[in-house]
């Protein structure tokens, strides 16, 4: 009987026949096949469980091209819970951010050749309707430019940022960007904030580079500054708004050590200090009380 059944299996070898002979042959040698085996009992009818075994060194079934990785931090995904100043919880910096180097996502096509550009003219009503300007701020839309500009990521790579500023100090921004893009200070983005964003419950990872948002001052009624496109924040999460213990964004604690430095940080004396100096704004990082080292201002406020 068992020479008829390897005969019949060398005739069937097409259709996957194994004796168990082979298959205890192929168990020993850590092969695909299964092995079967019966439940501890004696009963006759005790059915039969297959347990499969796995093998290091079997062929690809498949030629599917591997899924990319997750990001390692998807910014604006989770809610902070809100504390009595209406402001987010101040929790501790993620490891993820601590040292924080995200890809920039390209929303203008990059600069050709890797060379700063800049273009300037009044904003597009495209624009204009995905921003946060509306009849009541303290400036007309005629009043604001569109900038595109060339700026460095913390990918390495060039990209084209998108900006509303005030008309009068719009050439002035171009050169300043340009000073940035020629020492490679990177910058993780730089696009118009949209009306939307302002009534976002807060997460505490922003770190958008931009200017005209109206809205108040952080803690106050008056009009900030940013309202009249006459301020410009620098990768707000690597230069941190500190006032007391109230730290912005929220989940920027580790930034506000500058004892550790790190990519895209701001300091007295460097270059992006510099760069607004030579156009009359003042840094934010000189202040006491906030201090606002993310903060340039042509008004001083």
């Amino acid at each position: 009987m068992r020479r008829l059944l390897t005969a019949l299996c060398l005739l069937l070898a097409t259709a996957g026949c194994v004796t168990p002979e082979q298959q205890r042959a192929a168990s020993a040698s850590a092969t695909t096949v299964p092995t079967t085996t019966l439940s501890a009992t004696t009963s006759t009818t005790t059915p039969l469980t297959t347990t499969p075994v796995t093998t290091t060194n079997a062929a690809p079934t498949s030629t599917s091209p591997v899924p990319a990785p997750p990001p390692v931090w998807v910014v604006g995904a989770t809610p902070l819970p809100l504390g009595p100043d209406g402001f987010g919880k101040i929790l501790p910096t993620p490891a993820v951010l601590a040292n924080r180097a995200l890809p920039t996502a390209d929303l203008l096509p990059p600069p050709a050749g890797g060379r700063y550009a800049a273009t300037i003219s009044a904003v597009p009503d495209a624009v204009a309707r995905r921003s946060t300007w509306h009849a009541g701020c303290p400036v007309s839309l005629g009043q604001l430019r569109y900038l595109t500009m060339s700026f460095w990521g913390f990918d390495g790579k060039p990209h084209t940022g998108e900006m509303l500023v005030n008309a009068s100090v719009a050439g002035n921004v171009t050169k300043v960007f340009e000073t940035l893009f020629a020492h490679r200070f990177p910058l993780e983005e730089m696009r118009v904030t949209a009306l939307s964003e302002l009534d976002l419950p807060p997460t505490g990872d922003g770190n958008n580079t931009g200017s005209f948002v109206c809205r108040a001052v952080r803690t106050g009624t008056t009009w900030s500054a940013h309202a009249s496109g006459l301020a410009i924040d620098i990768n707000p999460f690597c230069n941190p708004y500190t006032k007391g213990k109230l730290v912005l964004p929220e989940l920027a604690s580790s930034y506000v050590d500058r004892s550790n430095r790190r990519p895209g940080m701001v300091f007295a004396g460097d270059p992006v200090v510099r760069a607004f100096s030579s156009i009359g704004w003042t840094w934010g990082g000189t202040w006491t009380s906030p201090v606002d080292r993310q903060h340039f201002s042509a008004t001083g406020g």
